[in-house]
């Protein structure tokens, strides 16, 4: 056995994860695979102009180890440094192999183990282990989604995605036009508005963008009087309460609170172009630090417009209702694809493993799927957050499994359990990737809640034997295939 656990993936969950099992359980043999040759997942890998949190960092780091920024929604940079800091003063760098991509991962009922291909520079490997976490997030690392639009190989300038920011990209006095609402269209305008001669974010559809302070001021007059650790967790707890007060009275009174957000909007930016067709949270609902996106249109540096794309053209894009709107530069902000798992082909006992054919059990394991863990964090709320509660809970089946001197824990809802979709938003990266993801239950364990104190009692209070699921000793495995 080369580890009693394998982490994959060095990202924000990945250092999370191995920061805490390396701590808890520290007679373990740990080892984090990481795809690329540096730290930091996403936030390592997404170079666009402006890339920020779109959670506080109260909530989005880690409950370990204070966020000391002046900022609470703050820089792609910071936020990696806090990531790379975090594994040295953990000393989880010494677990982490670089370079090394999961190809597939099998379990092995007889061996009771995963066997794991991996892909690294000296060529292909196999790696065995008994307890895989998957901290690979949710999207696909190599590519973003691309809508092909009619024309597009007319346009004469650099269209770019996100995803993949060129270094030698030069947008200054230039005519940019942003395709998008999202998340990284918000965080993109106001950023490449400083040095364009003008920006134009399209969009298909309004999206809600609620404004927030950049800076918790609760946080510095607290931390002025009161220990940093003191501070940070009585801000983070404030900030967890808030936005699920928040999150409950969208759910409420999604029409007044839709006006709400976008009478607000309109007021600070001078447009109105923010009144979405859905409910607040029925996609994930944008920020806008210090209401930079609204000061940048209220100043004339840019607009938005709405409706569909006809065509590229040479020089710009043209609308369904005959303008052209000119651009030197194309961003298409059109999101994200998922993969799930890293794209790695996952099966049992050589039966290829599809993601929708299993359940969500806590929104951590996936039915039938023995020794198996997923970070998958909230869809209203910091990612973190879950995947916190989720590396505590690994850690508790872990202890629990040895005082019960068993080798397997495996999953199985019960045969009358109703079945729905396990994310509960309209995004379009949602959409497309429906038919791929998991389903979940309508009661617990196989509901995945969106609500950080259900899981506080799920995952911290709740009893790991909680008969959904099947644990099994080494000998009975054995015996059962005999």
């Amino acid at each position: 056995m080369d580890a009693d656990v394998i982490v994959v993936g060095a990202g924000l969950s990945g250092i999370c994860a191995a920061s805490l099992l390396s701590v808890q359980r520290p007679n373990d043999r740990i080892m984090v695979l990481e795809g690329r040759g540096a730290i930091g997942g996403t936030w390592d890998l997404f170079q666009y102009p402006g890339i920020r949190s779109d959670s506080d960092m109260h909530t989005l780091g880690y409950s370990f180890r204070p966020w000391l920024g002046e900022k609470a929604i703050t820089d792609g940079t910071s936020i990696l440094d806090y990531i790379r800091d975090t594994a040295r003063e953990q000393d989880v760098e010494r677990l982490i192999r670089f370079d090394h991509r999961m190809l597939a991962a099998d379990w092995d009922g007889v061996a009771q183990c995963w066997r794991l291909r991996v892909m690294t520079p000296a060529g292909e490997i196999t790696l065995a282990c008994r307890f895989l976490l998957g901290c690979t997030g949710y999207y696909d690392y190599s590519a973003g989604y691309l809508p092909d639009f009619a024309g597009q190989q007319n346009f004469t300038g650099p269209m770019i995605h996100p995803q993949h920011w060129p270094d030698d990209l030069d947008w200054s006095g230039k005519q940019v036009a942003v395709i998008g609402s999202g998340a990284t269209a918000i965080t993109l305008v106001p950023e490449l508005a400083r040095a364009a001669a003008h920006v134009t974010m399209i969009q298909r559809t309004p999206s809600y963008v609620a404004e927030m302070p950049a800076r918790d001021r609760f946080s510095v007059a607290l931390g002025r009087i009161a220990p940093q650790r003191f501070a940070y967790a009585v801000t983070r707890w404030k900030n967890i309460l808030t936005g699920m007060a928040t999150y409950k009275a969208t759910q409420v009174w999604p029409e007044f609170i839709g006006k709400v957000l976008a009478r607000k909007a309109a007021k600070r930016s001078g447009v109105d172009a923010f009144h979405a067709p859905y409910g607040p949270w029925d996609q994930r609902l944008c920020l806008a630090p210090d209401g930079d996106l609204f000061d940048t249109l209220k100043a004339g540096e840019a607009t938005v417009r709405t409706g569909q794309i006809t065509q590229f053209e040479a020089d710009g894009i043209r609308m369904d209702d005959g303008d052209l709107i000119p651009a030197d530069v194309i961003v298409i902000a059109t999101g994200l694809r998922l993969r799930l798992g890293g794209g790695a082909a996952l099966s049992v006992d050589g039966q290829p493993l599809r993601f929708p054919d299993c359940v969500a059990y806590k929104g951590a394991m996936l039915s039938g799927v023995p020794n198996f863990a997923q970070m998958f964090g909230y869809t209203n709320a910091s990612w973190t957050l879950k995947c916190e509660l989720i590396a505590r809970w690994v850690i508790r089946l872990l202890d629990r499994m040895d005082e019960m001197d068993v080798a397997v824990a495996t999953p199985v809802p019960p045969e009358d359990l109703t079945l729905e979709p396990a994310i509960p938003l309209s995004s379009g990266y949602i959409a497309r990737a429906k038919g791929a993801l998991p389903m979940q239950g309508t009661r617990a364990p196989w509901r995945v809640h969106q609500n950080y104190l259900k899981d506080v009692y799920e995952f911290r209070l709740a009893p790991v034997e909680d008969g959904a699921l099947v644990f099994a000793k080494a000998d009975q495995v054995t015996a059962s295939r005999a």
